[in-house]
């Protein structure tokens, strides 16, 4: 079997994007998340348009109990993994920073989850010396703003977990690396106000898979978004509290 990458979270827009690019590179994919219906017509889809072995199973980043086992039957199945992309997250809305019944759930499927998950990951990369672990964050964990800071919390709780955990990993030589994408056209951004410079998923998904090939440790996408975000987290406080963000 050809080198074989899982993916978590794989029915949104940049996860399928993102296995069509590494399925264009000959890579086996395993095809993670709660929609087993739309799993098996992705998986079909991709073995018949380029040819590789896919695989797929159910996955739920809510459920820790379940992630040991679900790791273990995708290693099962694989045999073995050259990587894993962790491209599964929760907006939530406007709700959950008033609600905590509404932000429990958008912190534990965009951090609790993605930990859980990512320490059995590593784990089994660890003792092997090689490998990558791609974490999809987002440039909203970068500063806490009122329109989504819950969210944003979340994702930046997660940036600082693959931080620690790349330190951790480096010696071994396996990749960790950062994703930090800006507004991109999926279902989860659809209708949301204050959108601008909206990127695709194909050009996302396609700059994802080629990351392990490159030397970033962090990446924003599109590459604008590392200024754009240099320059909000840059703000003075008494400045930016009073800005409707």
């Amino acid at each position: 079997m050809s080198e074989a990458v899982l993916i978590l979270g794989a029915t949104s827009a940049i996860a399928r994007a993102t296995a069509v690019a590494f399925a264009k590179r000959g890579n086996a994919l395993y095809l993670a998340s709660r929609d087993l219906d739309e799993l098996r017509r992705s998986a079909a889809d991709l073995r018949l348009r380029y040819g590789v072995e896919v695989n797929y199973g159910l996955f739920d980043a809510e459920a820790t109990n379940t992630h040991e086992n679900f790791f273990n039957s995708v290693i099962e199945q694989m045999q073995e993994l050259s990587g894993v992309v962790l491209a599964f997250g929760y907006l939530g809305d406007q709700q959950a920073a008033r609600d905590f019944s509404v932000g429990e759930k958008t912190i534990t499927i965009n951090f609790t989850g993605a930990a859980s998950i990512l320490s059995h990951c590593a784990n089994y990369f660890e003792p092997l010396k090689r490998g990558f672990i791609i974490g999809i964050s987002s440039v909203a964990g970068d500063r806490g703003r009122q329109s989504n800071y819950v969210y944003g919390a979340a994702k930046g709780a997660l940036s600082l977990y693959l931080q620690g955990l790349r330190n951790r990993l480096h010696p071994s030589g396996v990749r960790v690396i950062t994703i930090k994408p800006g507004f991109v056209d999926t279902a989860m951004t659809y209708g949301l106000p204050g959108m601008f410079l909206v990127a695709s998923p194909q050009a996302v998904g396609e700059s994802i898979a080629s990351s392990p090939g490159k030397s970033a440790d962090v990446v924003y996408l599109p590459w604008f978004w590392r200024y754009i975000m240099l320059i909000i987290k840059h703000i003075p406080e008494p400045i930016f509290k009073r800005l409707k963000l």
